[in-house]
Protein backbone atom coordinates (compact mmCIF):
# COMPACT_ATOMS: atom_id res chain seq x y z
CA UNK A 1 0.00 0.00 0.00
CA UNK A 2 1.47 3.78 -0.76
CA UNK A 3 2.25 5.54 2.39
CA UNK A 4 2.50 8.69 0.81
CA UNK A 5 0.40 11.41 1.37
CA UNK A 6 -1.64 14.81 0.55
CA UNK A 7 0.51 17.71 0.90
CA UNK A 8 -0.37 19.14 4.71
CA UNK A 9 1.39 22.80 5.80
CA UNK A 10 4.55 21.45 5.60
CA UNK A 11 5.31 20.31 2.41
CA UNK A 12 3.47 23.58 1.01
CA UNK A 13 6.13 25.25 2.77
CA UNK A 14 8.77 23.25 1.72
CA UNK A 15 7.62 24.07 -1.88
CA UNK A 16 7.21 27.34 -1.60
CA UNK A 17 10.81 28.10 -1.03
CA UNK A 18 11.96 25.39 -3.02
CA UNK A 19 9.95 26.81 -5.90
CA UNK A 20 11.90 30.66 -5.02
CA UNK A 21 15.30 28.94 -4.50
CA UNK A 22 14.92 27.03 -8.18
CA UNK A 23 13.57 30.14 -9.91
CA UNK A 24 16.74 31.84 -8.67
CA UNK A 25 19.09 29.19 -10.42
CA UNK A 26 18.45 30.25 -13.74
CA UNK A 27 18.64 34.14 -12.89
CA UNK A 28 22.02 33.36 -11.11
CA UNK A 29 23.37 31.61 -14.16
CA UNK A 30 22.12 33.74 -17.00
CA UNK A 31 23.95 36.53 -15.03
CA UNK A 32 27.11 34.84 -14.64
CA UNK A 33 27.07 33.37 -18.13
CA UNK A 34 29.72 35.74 -19.28
CA UNK A 35 31.83 35.00 -16.60
CA UNK A 36 31.60 31.34 -16.99
CA UNK A 37 29.71 29.10 -19.08
CA UNK A 38 26.34 27.88 -17.38
CA UNK A 39 27.24 24.08 -18.27
CA UNK A 40 30.79 24.79 -17.04
CA UNK A 41 29.35 26.31 -13.98
CA UNK A 42 26.20 23.35 -13.64
CA UNK A 43 29.41 20.83 -13.74
CA UNK A 44 31.15 22.29 -11.28
CA UNK A 45 28.71 22.84 -8.48
CA UNK A 46 27.74 19.04 -9.46
CA UNK A 47 30.83 18.08 -8.19
CA UNK A 48 30.97 20.30 -5.34
CA UNK A 49 27.42 19.21 -4.02
CA UNK A 50 28.46 15.66 -4.62
CA UNK A 51 30.82 15.85 -2.05
CA UNK A 52 28.87 17.45 0.06
CA UNK A 53 26.42 14.99 0.30
CA UNK A 54 29.04 12.23 0.34
CA UNK A 55 30.34 13.84 3.53
CA UNK A 56 26.97 14.18 4.84
CA UNK A 57 26.67 11.00 4.25
CA UNK A 58 29.66 10.24 6.55
CA UNK A 59 28.62 11.82 9.26
CA UNK A 60 25.12 10.37 9.42
CA UNK A 61 26.33 6.80 9.30
CA UNK A 62 25.27 5.79 5.83
CA UNK A 63 26.42 3.65 3.08
CA UNK A 64 25.62 3.06 -0.34
CA UNK A 65 23.64 0.17 -1.23
CA UNK A 66 24.45 -1.96 -4.51
CA UNK A 67 23.61 -5.82 -3.62
CA UNK A 68 20.16 -4.65 -4.27
CA UNK A 69 20.38 -3.69 -7.90
CA UNK A 70 19.43 -0.08 -7.61
CA UNK A 71 22.75 1.03 -8.82
CA UNK A 72 21.10 0.37 -12.12
CA UNK A 73 18.45 2.50 -12.12
CA UNK A 74 20.65 4.87 -10.13
CA UNK A 75 22.63 5.17 -13.22
CA UNK A 76 19.59 5.61 -15.40
CA UNK A 77 18.32 8.55 -13.64
CA UNK A 78 21.75 10.43 -13.11
CA UNK A 79 22.28 9.86 -17.02
CA UNK A 80 18.58 11.77 -16.87
CA UNK A 81 19.73 14.06 -14.73
CA UNK A 82 22.69 15.20 -16.57
CA UNK A 83 20.84 15.49 -20.06
CA UNK A 84 18.42 17.87 -17.84
CA UNK A 85 21.47 20.12 -17.09
CA UNK A 86 22.90 20.19 -19.94
CA UNK A 87 19.86 21.04 -21.81
CA UNK A 88 19.14 23.75 -19.53
CA UNK A 89 22.66 25.22 -19.48
CA UNK A 90 22.70 25.35 -23.44
CA UNK A 91 19.47 26.86 -23.14
CA UNK A 92 20.10 30.13 -21.39
CA UNK A 93 22.77 30.52 -24.25
CA UNK A 94 19.97 30.90 -26.70
CA UNK A 95 16.89 32.30 -24.76
CA UNK A 96 16.55 34.35 -21.63
CA UNK A 97 16.04 33.18 -18.18
CA UNK A 98 12.35 33.82 -17.66
CA UNK A 99 11.94 31.62 -20.95
CA UNK A 100 13.86 28.85 -19.50
CA UNK A 101 12.31 28.93 -15.96
CA UNK A 102 8.87 28.66 -17.50
CA UNK A 103 9.32 25.81 -20.55
CA UNK A 104 11.56 23.77 -17.84
CA UNK A 105 9.16 24.06 -15.01
CA UNK A 106 6.14 22.19 -17.36
CA UNK A 107 8.41 19.15 -15.54
CA UNK A 108 5.46 18.54 -13.04
CA UNK A 109 3.00 18.01 -16.66
CA UNK A 110 5.06 15.21 -18.00
CA UNK A 111 5.76 13.65 -14.77
CA UNK A 112 1.85 13.17 -14.20
CA UNK A 113 1.59 11.73 -17.73
CA UNK A 114 4.29 9.12 -16.81
CA UNK A 115 2.92 8.51 -13.60
CA UNK A 116 -0.24 8.15 -14.63
CA UNK A 117 0.64 4.76 -16.70
CA UNK A 118 3.11 3.62 -14.21
CA UNK A 119 1.83 4.36 -10.36
CA UNK A 120 -1.87 3.80 -9.81
CA UNK A 121 -2.25 5.98 -6.74
CA UNK A 122 -1.66 8.59 -9.62
CA UNK A 123 -3.85 8.03 -11.97
CA UNK A 124 -5.33 11.38 -13.63
CA UNK A 125 -8.97 12.51 -13.09
CA UNK A 126 -10.75 14.48 -16.17
CA UNK A 127 -10.15 17.35 -15.07
CA UNK A 128 -6.14 16.74 -14.72
CA UNK A 129 -6.35 15.84 -18.27
CA UNK A 130 -8.00 19.41 -19.40
CA UNK A 131 -5.03 20.69 -17.50
CA UNK A 132 -2.41 19.47 -19.43
CA UNK A 133 -4.21 20.30 -22.79
CA UNK A 134 -4.59 23.87 -20.99
CA UNK A 135 -0.81 23.49 -20.47
CA UNK A 136 0.44 22.34 -24.13
CA UNK A 137 -1.59 25.42 -25.62
CA UNK A 138 0.04 27.71 -23.40
CA UNK A 139 3.18 26.54 -24.56
CA UNK A 140 2.28 26.63 -28.10
CA UNK A 141 1.04 30.04 -27.52
CA UNK A 142 4.59 30.86 -25.92
CA UNK A 143 6.54 29.56 -29.10
CA UNK A 144 4.57 31.61 -31.34
CA UNK A 145 4.04 34.77 -29.43
CA UNK A 146 7.22 36.65 -30.53
CA UNK A 147 8.07 39.95 -31.49
CA UNK A 148 11.28 40.11 -33.34
CA UNK A 149 12.08 41.65 -36.60
CA UNK A 150 15.26 40.00 -36.52
CA UNK A 151 14.90 36.66 -37.84
CA UNK A 152 18.46 34.73 -36.31
CA UNK A 153 17.72 35.93 -32.93
CA UNK A 154 14.38 34.59 -33.31
CA UNK A 155 15.50 31.29 -34.68
CA UNK A 156 18.16 31.43 -31.71
CA UNK A 157 15.55 32.18 -29.09
CA UNK A 158 13.48 29.47 -30.29
CA UNK A 159 15.93 27.04 -30.25
CA UNK A 160 16.59 27.83 -26.72
CA UNK A 161 12.98 27.52 -25.45
CA UNK A 162 12.62 24.17 -27.15
CA UNK A 163 16.11 22.76 -25.13
CA UNK A 164 14.35 23.96 -22.16
CA UNK A 165 10.83 22.38 -23.08
CA UNK A 166 13.49 19.40 -23.22
CA UNK A 167 15.03 19.82 -20.27
CA UNK A 168 11.51 19.83 -18.19
CA UNK A 169 10.73 16.62 -20.28
CA UNK A 170 14.19 14.91 -18.92
CA UNK A 171 13.00 16.45 -15.14
CA UNK A 172 9.70 14.91 -15.40
CA UNK A 173 10.93 10.90 -16.10
CA UNK A 174 13.24 11.70 -13.61
CA UNK A 175 10.24 11.91 -11.17
CA UNK A 176 8.37 9.42 -12.97
CA UNK A 177 11.58 7.01 -12.52
CA UNK A 178 11.97 8.02 -8.79
CA UNK A 179 8.58 6.90 -8.38
CA UNK A 180 8.49 3.73 -9.89
CA UNK A 181 11.32 1.62 -9.32
CA UNK A 182 13.83 0.66 -6.35
CA UNK A 183 15.10 4.25 -6.38
CA UNK A 184 12.01 5.20 -4.12
CA UNK A 185 12.80 3.22 -1.25
CA UNK A 186 16.89 4.45 -1.26
CA UNK A 187 17.53 7.13 1.07
CA UNK A 188 17.34 10.63 -0.51
CA UNK A 189 21.25 10.98 -0.27
CA UNK A 190 22.16 7.97 -2.55
CA UNK A 191 19.51 9.16 -5.14
CA UNK A 192 20.98 12.93 -4.78
CA UNK A 193 24.51 11.48 -4.91
CA UNK A 194 24.31 8.96 -8.54
CA UNK A 195 22.43 12.20 -9.74
CA UNK A 196 25.45 14.50 -9.04
CA UNK A 197 28.43 13.02 -9.40
CA UNK A 198 27.01 11.31 -13.14
CA UNK A 199 25.97 14.98 -14.12
CA UNK A 200 29.54 16.13 -13.22
CA UNK A 201 31.46 14.10 -15.63
CA UNK A 202 28.79 14.61 -18.03
CA UNK A 203 28.63 17.95 -18.09
CA UNK A 204 32.43 18.38 -17.30
CA UNK A 205 33.49 16.38 -20.38
CA UNK A 206 30.79 18.27 -22.92
CA UNK A 207 32.42 21.66 -21.58
CA UNK A 208 36.16 20.90 -22.07
CA UNK A 209 34.75 19.14 -25.41
CA UNK A 210 32.64 22.30 -26.66
CA UNK A 211 35.65 24.54 -25.28
CA UNK A 212 33.51 26.19 -22.96
CA UNK A 213 36.49 26.30 -20.38
CA UNK A 214 37.24 30.53 -20.24
CA UNK A 215 36.92 31.63 -16.50
CA UNK A 216 36.61 35.19 -15.26
CA UNK A 217 36.65 35.14 -11.55
CA UNK A 218 34.46 37.77 -10.73
CA UNK A 219 33.18 37.87 -7.03
CA UNK A 220 29.31 37.62 -8.98
CA UNK A 221 31.11 34.51 -10.29
CA UNK A 222 31.87 32.75 -6.58
CA UNK A 223 28.70 33.99 -5.24
CA UNK A 224 26.78 31.93 -8.09
CA UNK A 225 28.94 29.05 -7.45
CA UNK A 226 28.29 29.05 -3.49
CA UNK A 227 24.41 29.49 -4.19
CA UNK A 228 24.39 26.82 -6.48
CA UNK A 229 26.52 24.63 -4.89
CA UNK A 230 25.43 24.52 -1.41
CA UNK A 231 21.50 26.16 -1.23
CA UNK A 232 20.45 24.26 -5.16
CA UNK A 233 22.05 21.20 -5.52
CA UNK A 234 22.77 19.85 -2.01
CA UNK A 235 20.51 21.48 0.40
CA UNK A 236 17.14 21.91 -1.65
CA UNK A 237 17.63 18.70 -3.64
CA UNK A 238 17.56 16.69 -0.59
CA UNK A 239 14.33 18.37 0.32
CA UNK A 240 12.77 17.39 -3.15
CA UNK A 241 13.38 13.81 -3.22
CA UNK A 242 12.58 13.58 0.63
CA UNK A 243 8.70 15.32 -0.35
CA UNK A 244 9.11 12.65 -3.24
CA UNK A 245 9.36 9.56 -1.01
CA UNK A 246 7.12 11.47 1.71
CA UNK A 247 4.27 12.53 -0.63
CA UNK A 248 2.34 12.05 -3.55
CA UNK A 249 4.38 13.31 -6.84
CA UNK A 250 2.02 15.01 -9.04
CA UNK A 251 0.34 17.00 -5.69
CA UNK A 252 4.02 18.13 -4.86
CA UNK A 253 3.43 20.63 -8.07
CA UNK A 254 0.63 22.38 -6.47
CA UNK A 255 3.03 25.39 -5.80
CA UNK A 256 5.23 24.79 -8.80
CA UNK A 257 3.47 27.32 -11.29
CA UNK A 258 5.37 29.81 -8.33
CA UNK A 259 8.47 29.40 -10.33
CA UNK A 260 8.11 30.43 -13.69
CA UNK A 261 6.01 33.10 -11.93
CA UNK A 262 9.08 34.46 -9.58
CA UNK A 263 11.53 33.46 -12.88
CA UNK A 264 9.33 35.92 -15.00
CA UNK A 265 9.14 38.87 -12.11
CA UNK A 266 13.01 38.27 -11.19
CA UNK A 267 14.31 38.21 -14.90
CA UNK A 268 12.35 41.20 -15.72
CA UNK A 269 13.23 42.89 -12.35
CA UNK A 270 17.43 41.72 -11.72
CA UNK A 271 18.02 40.83 -15.71
CA UNK A 272 15.80 43.55 -17.42
CA UNK A 273 14.53 40.93 -19.51
CA UNK A 274 12.08 41.78 -22.18
CA UNK A 275 8.46 40.29 -21.58
CA UNK A 276 6.17 39.63 -24.75
CA UNK A 277 2.40 39.68 -24.22
CA UNK A 278 2.39 36.51 -25.94
CA UNK A 279 4.45 34.73 -24.19
CA UNK A 280 3.22 36.15 -20.94
CA UNK A 281 -0.02 34.30 -22.11
CA UNK A 282 1.27 31.48 -22.90
CA UNK A 283 2.86 31.21 -19.54
CA UNK A 284 -0.37 31.70 -17.94
CA UNK A 285 -1.76 28.76 -19.57
CA UNK A 286 0.78 26.79 -18.08
CA UNK A 287 0.40 27.62 -14.76
CA UNK A 288 -3.44 27.55 -15.05
CA UNK A 289 -2.55 23.56 -16.71
CA UNK A 290 0.02 23.00 -13.68
CA UNK A 291 -2.35 23.48 -11.05
CA UNK A 292 -5.54 21.43 -12.52
CA UNK A 293 -3.04 18.86 -12.85
CA UNK A 294 -0.81 18.93 -10.14
CA UNK A 295 -3.57 20.65 -7.36
CA UNK A 296 -6.13 18.90 -8.22
CA UNK A 297 -6.30 17.37 -5.11
CA UNK A 298 -6.61 20.23 -3.55
CA UNK A 299 -9.31 21.49 -6.13
CA UNK A 300 -11.32 18.48 -5.20
CA UNK A 301 -10.93 18.85 -1.37
CA UNK A 302 -12.36 22.63 -1.93
CA UNK A 303 -15.63 21.22 -4.07
CA UNK A 304 -16.77 18.82 -1.50
CA UNK A 305 -15.86 21.04 1.46
CA UNK A 306 -18.21 24.12 -0.37
CA UNK A 307 -20.87 21.50 -1.13
CA UNK A 308 -21.25 21.06 2.25
CA UNK A 309 -21.72 24.40 3.30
Amino acid sequence: MDARQPLDTKATSLMLMFCLIMSLQQITLKATAEDMSPVLQIALRSGISALLVWLFMQARGERLHFADGSWKPGLLIGALFATEYLLMGESLRHTSASHVITFMYSAPIFAALGLHWKVASERLAPLQWFGILLAFGGIAVAFLGRDSNNNADLLSMLWGDALALMAGAAWGTTTVLIRSTSLSQLPATQTLLYQLSIAFVVLLVFALAQGQISVNPTPALWASLAFQSVIVSFASFLVWFWLLRNYLASRLGTFSFLTPLFGVVLGAWLLSEPLEPGFLFGALLVMCGIVLVSGYGLLKQAGTYLKGI
